[in-house]
């Protein structure tokens, strides 16, 4: 760990470590068709992949709250249907630079709006799991609704430290504006890749950019 800035490192999944966009999109369409919408534009795909899909039915889809989580719900029996692994891929370079990471002793946990047992069913499906110390993806609560990323990076950040590690000076890798939003609160800072789904301007506050993860691994391994 002596060779790394963070004590530890927590990563974002859609858009950051995988891309399950191609499963989405038919899926969307389905669950538009149901509430009698005309069928999303594939160029607005790239909107609905990281924030809550709460959010983005209300949103996007321009869903009253009530239809916003009958969607939501939908939606998630459509992915269970599916396979929650299914037209998922791994962004090139990632799996190396988790493995790196972790060989250089520096713990990693997930923080993703995606919900924790998609997060787990993906990370199993691809062989990363063992590469982290604690995965932490959205919970549902009473009434169904997925938190968001503050509340997910909240408690990553204390199952770490239930796990005995060093949360001091964490740092978020996410490729959205709410990676940074939801990171503000707490003080954590956040390092954005390029390659998901972040439109220009969406890096704002962000401490770095970055465009592979081979420049990743500079920033969180600089003598590795």
């Amino acid at each position: 760990m002596a060779g790394s800035p963070y004590t530890c490192v927590l990563w974002d999944v859609d858009g950051t470590i995988a891309d399950a966009s191609a499963g989405i999109l038919p899926r969307l369409v389905e669950v538009y068709a149901a509430f009698g919408l005309p069928e999303p534009a594939q160029s607005e795909l790239s909107r609905w992949i990281g924030p809550p899909m709460f959010e983005s039915f209300r949103d996007l889809a321009g869903l009253s709250e009530e239809d916003a989580h009958l969607a939501v719900r939908k939606y998630r029996e459509l992915a269970m249907r599916d396979g929650y692994a299914a037209s998922v891929r791994i962004y090139p370079g990632v799996a190396e630079a988790l493995q790196r990471v972790k060989a250089a002793g520096v713990p990693q946990a997930t923080a993703s709006s995606k919900p924790e047992n998609q997060v787990l069913a993906i990370l199993e499906h691809y062989g990363l799991i063992d590469d982290f110390v604690i995965v932490a993806g959205a919970l549902p609560d009473a009434s169904g609704l997925h938190d968001g990323k503050e509340a997910v990076l909240r408690r990553a950040l204390h199952r770490l430290t239930e796990a005995g590690v060093d949360v001091s000076r964490p740092v978020l890798i996410g490729d959205r504006l709410h990676d940074i939003e939801g990171a503000a609160p707490l003080g954590v800072p956040v390092i954005f890749v390029t390659w998901g789904f972040g439109e220009p301007g969406e890096s704002a506050g962000a401490i770095a950019e970055v465009a592979t993860p081979e420049e990743l691994l500079q920033l969180l391994l600089p003598q590795g």
